[in-house]
């Protein structure tokens, strides 16, 4: 294939704000996992498949196989869709009240 470039696994931006390595950042409604800590204006490798821990909405209560959406405004993952971005799936149950979640990342 003439026209392929890379598998996915992970893409390089330019840090749109300051992050550190396992960070959940999103670049334009692009969501990944911080592979390093990055200033302003570095190059940034985001790792865009796997499963990852990453914080969440106390209060959330998360089935295995639903929907998890990224919070912009306080970093977390969460269940609620209206004004968030979808990052990928639930693998592990995390009730109310747990500060984590395993999500497969995947749009």
């Amino acid at each position: 294939m003439r026209n392929y470039i890379q598998p996915g696994n992970s893409i390089t931006v330019t840090a749109e704000a300051a992050a550190q390595s396992g960070d959940g950042v999103i670049v334009g409604s692009l969501f990944g996992i911080a592979s390093g800590d990055a200033e302003i204006g570095d190059s940034l490798v985001l790792a865009t498949t796997g499963v990852f821990e990453l914080p969440k909405a106390a209060t959330d209560d998360m089935a295995v196989g639903a929907k998890v959406y990224w919070n912009t405004s306080n970093g977390e993952a969460t269940v609620t869709a209206s004004g968030n971005t979808l990052i990928g799936h639930v693998v592990a149950p995390a009730g109310n009240p747990s500060s984590a979640v395993k999500v497969r990342l995947s749009i």
